[in-house]
């Protein structure tokens, strides 16, 4: 299956890599004009989602907004794992940035291997709860996490922000940075800035 990447950022080869995580229905030139508000010291890589749909495309079949199809997304990450061990060899720090659907993916392919990142953005999204990943106490100790939420967020349930919020604040043992903005289910101007300043300490 070919991988459709955008980049932006640093071609230094041994740059911290960025991998920004579309919404769905989106891909991946979308996205990548977050890359211009952020740090250009970083290298950036924009990968379009697998699954066609909306004339778009997404990370994994649903059973309902923000609840992922386990067999669909294990098929999805396994695919993605496999193209970032090929572009960005294991010892190249590598964070993952998603929104909306692609921050439900960033945060399945966090749980899945929580080694693996050097950290994750949870932008306007939802972990993949009950979807096949492992949301145990502690699963994320020592992993660094951004999440950034909008307070009139009307996309995705209520109830699996606030469960995302909980855990990764609370049991996941991860190392969280988390703020809630006056906003819809959109980028806050404030939370990109400090996504920015996440990303270079």
């Amino acid at each position: 299956m070919t991988v459709h990447v955008a980049t932006a950022g640093s071609t230094d080869p041994a740059a911290p890599l960025v991998v920004l995580l579309h919404g769905r229905g989106s891909d991946e030139q979308d996205i990548l004009t977050l890359a211009g508000l952020l740090p250009a010291s970083l290298a950036y890589a924009s990968v379009r989602a697998p699954i066609a749909e909306g004339g778009g495309f997404a990370w994994f079949a649903n059973r309902g907004i923000g609840r992922p199809v386990a067999e669909s997304l294990r098929e999805t990450m396994d695919w993605f794992r496999a193209w970032l061990d090929s572009y960005a060899p294991p010892g190249r720090p590598v964070t993952l940035a998603g929104f909306s659907g692609g921050a439900a993916f960033a945060g399945g392919l966090l749980l899945d291997d929580p080694e693996r990142f050097a950290g994750v953005a949870v932008l306007y999204g939802t972990l993949p709860f009950d979807a096949g990943v492992p949301v145990t106490p502690g699963r994320l100790a020592g992993a660094r996490v951004f999440v950034a939420q909008g307070d009139h967020d009307t996309v995705i349930p209520r109830e699996l922000l606030g469960r995302t919020w909980a855990y990764l604040t609370g049991d996941s043992g991860a190392t969280t940075l988390a703020r809630r903005d006056p906003v819809g289910h959109g980028l806050a101007t404030p939370a990109v800035e400090a996504l920015a300043a996440w990303l270079t300490t």
